[in-house]
């Protein structure tokens, strides 16, 4: 099965560091602490019954791109998110910095 995306633009309030977040849908993680909430199957379609919170485990680096990658702390899920523009690299660096 093909992976589908949905845009889905939605605000929320981080449950991990409790940043208000404004969503464009595209938005899968808080740009202040980069977890993220373990929300879809797909991305977008907010049809996973986990729920839980994703940790950011560590950062990776693929050509100029940097890649956060999550774990679900309720089911071990782990899945991997661009590091955008809007992110905060200090951030990044502090989750590299403790996965070494």
């Amino acid at each position: 099965m093909t992976k589908q995306f949905i845009r889905t633009i939605e605000n929320f309030n981080c449950e991990h560091c409790n940043e208000a977040v404004k969503g464009d849908g595209y938005t899968n993680h808080c740009p202040n602490c980069l977890w993220s909430k373990h929300v879809d199957v797909n991305p977008g379609d907010r049809r996973e019954k986990c729920g839980g919170m994703m940790r950011p485990i560590t950062v990776e680096k693929k050509g100029e791109e940097y890649f956060v990658v999550q774990k679900c702390e309720r089911c071990g899920f782990e899945r991997k998110n661009k590091v955008g523009k809007e992110d905060s690299f200090d951030a990044a660096i502090a989750i590299s910095k403790t996965s070494i």
